[in-house]
């Protein structure tokens, strides 16, 4: 078998590449042999990947791979502060990138500022996008939110070290294209694990909730996760259905006041704000959602795992109509034009399934087909194995042995079987003193995710020294 690097966030690192890789690894393996690569004095938490694969620290690579080259070396690298030792490593020891998010500024700002660099950051931003760059580094670095940032990536530097590139979307491979032409890419679907069905009023039971309409987005609140518009058109939906409820289930970004949004709209009986909670009551709350809202804007061009696995559970979900939410088939979840139309097209769709049953069935399990047949674990690894083989001319690995380990869906809240992961901390548990609020709140414009939460405050620390 060929043998491999593998170099990624494992959890307990809180991040969804974490959960992301410790899915694809089993399946990987059947076809190549894998050395994991990890920040030195991380020990991962899946104890199935540390009896199957050896996990090494990461900066033993370059020698490792010196003496004995591996056949190939995949670096994970996403838009967040868990990714810095894979970003250096990658200057030093070239190899295939995984590209989970097209921008990369919130990572770089960050990265900078570790290294004490904030005129690095500057100037790479004037140098690759002229006096705009340099505008957008100094209203960044004053705490200023700036859209702008989301068109200026940041991810020259990781293309050009790249060997190969592999994308989740048509978006971002053809971005990759036109930065470096000549770069080979592939599009490989993400895949998640398939979870069992779980009744809607089985769910509703055990978390206590009523039997009226129920929507419901998950994941860290931000600003870009337009919360306001889907606010705005659940009061709508309340003139008609008083005993609707909108269930916010995620933390909460410290720079954003969701609670005063929540009270000006008169909402605050109807709209329950859970903080994180633990993976089986996640799910308990996806299974008992009548309507999900996966909507955001701006985006980071990444291809989101958690509206993956809602439609793996069957739930209808509406989607912003932007970047690689567009490639997803309408009859699997209706888009929502972030502009003026918003407020309405989420209303108008809402009250539609809400009134239509058998539409909301319908899409539901069209939701959880597409998922069934586009995005597999095992046709993830296959889509791997096959870019590989194509850019190291190997002979196309079969698989060889089965699945490392068996992967399993995180149980649900009342199930006989509890999560052992720890979960990441929410928003609401990091205090930031006043005088780094500036620059806390530009990194959060950036895309800040619960899993970053605890960085955030260090990093804003170090950009408030370096600029008094």
């Amino acid at each position: 078998m060929y043998r491999i690097a593998y170099c990624s966030p494992l959890n307990p690192v809180a991040s969804g590449i974490s959960d992301y890789s410790e899915e694809l690894l089993p399946y990987l393996g059947q076809y190549v042999e894998i050395d994991l690569f990890v920040d030195r004095g991380m020990t991962p938490s899946n104890a199935n990947l540390r009896r199957a694969l050896p996990v090494l620290p990461l900066d033993m690579l370059p020698a490792r791979h010196a003496r004995q080259p591996y056949a190939a070396v995949i670096y994970h690298m996403g838009n967040s502060p868990v990714h810095s030792a894979i970003y250096a490593m990658l200057g030093r020891v070239p190899g295939v990138v995984v590209l989970h998010d097209w921008v990369l500024h919130h990572f770089k700002l960050g990265y900078r500022a570790v290294q004490h660099d904030l005129d690095g950051y500057k100037a790479e931003l004037h140098g690759r996008y002229g006096a705009a760059g340099r505008r957008a580094a100094e209203r960044m670095l004053r705490g200023q939110l700036t859209d702008a940032v989301f068109g200026m990536p940041l991810n020259e530097d990781v293309l050009n070290r790249a060997l190969g590139l592999i994308g989740h979307s048509h978006f971002l491979v053809e971005r990759a294209r036109v930065v470096r032409p000549e770069l080979p890419v592939a599009l490989v679907p993400m895949g998640v694990p398939l979870p069992p069905v779980i009744e809607p009023i089985a769910a509703r039971t055990m978390l206590g909730l009523g039997s009226g309409p129920i929507w419901a987005s998950f994941g860290h609140i931000n600003p870009y996760k337009r919360v306001e518009p889907a606010l705005q058109a659940f009061r709508q939906l309340r003139t008609v259905f008083p005993q609707a409820q909108y269930l916010l289930v995620g933390s909460v970004s410290p720079h954003y006041d969701l609670d005063s949004i929540i009270k000006q709209l008169g909402l605050t009986d109807a709209v329950m704000v859970t903080g994180y909670v633990p993976p089986p009551v996640f799910n308990s709350y996806v299974a008992a959602a009548e309507l999900c809202l996966n909507l955001r804007y701006p985006t980071a061009g990444e291809t989101s795992a958690s509206l993956l696995r809602l439609l793996a559970a069957g739930r209808p979900t509406l989607v912003s109509a932007t970047d690689a939410f567009l490639e997803l088939p309408d009859a699997v979840c209706p888009k929502v034009d972030p502009d003026r139309s918003e407020q309405a097209l989420i209303y108008h769709y809402a009250h539609l399934l809400h009134t239509t049953p058998a539409l909301a069935v319908a899409l539901g399990a069209n939701a959880r087909a597409f998922v069934a047949r586009e995005h597999t674990l095992p046709r993830a690894a296959q889509e791997y194995v096959r870019f590989l083989a194509q850019l190291y001319g190997w002979a196309l690995p079969e698989p060889s042995r089965p699945t490392l380990w068996e992967v399993l869906p995180e149980p649900f809240y009342g199930s006989t079987t509890t999560s052992s992961r720890p979960g990441p901390m929410s928003s609401s548990s990091v205090t930031l003193d006043p005088a780094l609020s500036s620059v806390a709140q530009a990194l959060t414009a950036l895309g800040v995710t619960t899993d970053d939460d605890l960085a955030l405050g260090d990093i804003a620390a170090i950009v408030t020294g370096l600029l008094t």
